[in-house]
């Protein structure tokens, strides 16, 4: 298969930065508990994370390709291995704060180079947006394996224990591994360049894409979408443990259950993108998934549930909420690679990191209001709340749809 190599190294990648950058939930939790740390005061840990995504994306998405996206990619993993390392000797909140700005730029050059590489390993529209829904379905199944193995390091009967802290070992062992395959691989990036700009040209093309509504559309469908994702993903284990009473081990759980549907779906996001127009797709998902939440969210209020709970007699609530995650995860991947396929490929790393950027952005804010709103008010309000961004994402997207992109030579 063509370029297999490559893309099983940017499986690998996009799986160990689905653990790191997704265990912002479990931290989150972990520190409330370990560290006396409050609701509002821990979601902080989202803006450290993904401010430094927006920021490092804003700078670098213009001229990352002359930096080298292979390059780009092994500063990331190098810089995250080290970070690993040093986890397991923290002691206080601001280690976390570090780790997550880390992870942020590290994360930064990362998607950058993934997107922008998609591009020059797939041949056609059809080929690139299955290829970026099975990546994403990738991504997901990191989080899943993340979660779990964040599990298996939580002592249940002790909440002050920091032992968890030791899977940062094995964190920082799977980042030196991807960083080992990535350094022995190759990469042609000469589509990604554009020989004839200098710097000052690259960030002119960058800035360029701002003139397109198609490109102006897209950007508000990817801080929306992220900014309920996002909400869901991080307060996920929080919900679990405060509102439905479940030990702290199932609620993280409960999080690799939500990430292995939203995998299970950006996997099928991959078939079906190849059988239906994407606009079809990300309506049928948004509407599916409002609806769902509006079933499965008064089924949280008043559940009674034993201390000796486990997966095998929790009541049905307890799966359907991780379960919505199926609807919500194809709408991704399948705007990402619309935009992404409608300009040209030396176009590619600039728009990835105006995806980067705006996708942070949404996450921060949605994380924020969440933990706000699920402090002051009830965790049940706090998700509903995202009936209102995801009514705005399908107009944006139905209008996103009726625009095209002529562009420039």
């Amino acid at each position: 298969m063509r370029n297999f190599n490559i893309k099983a190294i940017l499986f690998l990648n996009y799986f160990v930065f689905a653990i790191l950058l997704n265990s912002v939930g479990t931290v989150i939790l972990q520190v409330q508990q370990n560290f006396g740390i409050s609701k509002s005061s821990a979601s902080v840990l989202e803006g450290f994370k993904d401010l430094p995504i927006a920021i490092c994306s804003f700078i670098l998405a213009s001229f990352l390709p002359k930096i080298g996206i292979k390059n780009s990619m092994l500063i990331a993993l190098f810089l995250v291995s080290c970070m690993c390392f040093v986890m397991p000797f923290s002691n206080d909140f601001w280690f976390f704060k570090l780790l997550f700005s880390i992870v942020g730029i590290s994360f930064a050059l990362m998607k950058i180079s993934v997107f922008t590489s998609i591009g020059l390993v797939t041949n056609t529209d059809k080929e690139h947006s299955s290829f970026m829904g099975f990546l994403e379905g990738f991504f997901m199944i990191g989080v899943l394996a993340g979660n779990v193995l964040f599990s298996l390091f939580i002592d249940d009967h002790n909440p002050k224990s920091t032992h968890w802290l030791n899977v940062y070992w094995v964190l920082g062992a799977l980042s030196a591994l991807s960083f080992l395959f990535l350094f022995f691989s190759k990469l042609d990036e000469n589509e990604a360049k554009n020989e004839k700009t200098d710097l000052i040209g690259d960030i002119k093309n960058s800035i360029s894409l701002f003139s397109y509504k198609k490109v102006l559309f897209f950007l508000v469908c990817a801080f929306l979408f992220v900014l309920v994702e996002q909400s869901f993903q991080t307060w996920t284990p929080t919900f679990y443990k405060e509102i439905l009473k479940l030990p702290t081990s199932m609620s993280i759980q409960a999080g690799a259950v939500l990430a292995g549907a939203f995998a299970l779906g950006r996997f099928l996001s991959g078939f079906f993108s190849k059988k239906f127009s994407w606009i079809y797709v990300v309506s049928f998902c948004v509407i599916g998934f409002a609806l769902s939440l509006l079933f499965v969210l008064p089924l949280t209020h008043n559940t009674t549930i034993s201390a000796n709970t486990t997966w095998l007699n929790a009541p049905v609530v307890v799966y359907l909420f991780p379960l919505m995650g199926g609807l919500l995860a194809p709408i991704y991947p399948s705007i990402n690679s619309v935009i992404l396929a409608s300009i040209p490929k030396y176009l590619h790393s600039a728009m990835s990191g105006l995806i980067v950027v705006f996708s942070a952005i949404g996450g921060t804010i949605g994380s924020i209001i969440t933990g706000f709103v699920f402090q002051e008010f009830s965790g049940q309000r706090a998700f509903y709340l995202s009936l209102i961004p995801l009514s705005l994402l399908i107009i944006s997207a139905i209008i996103m749809n009726k625009l095209k992109i002529n562009p420039k030579k």
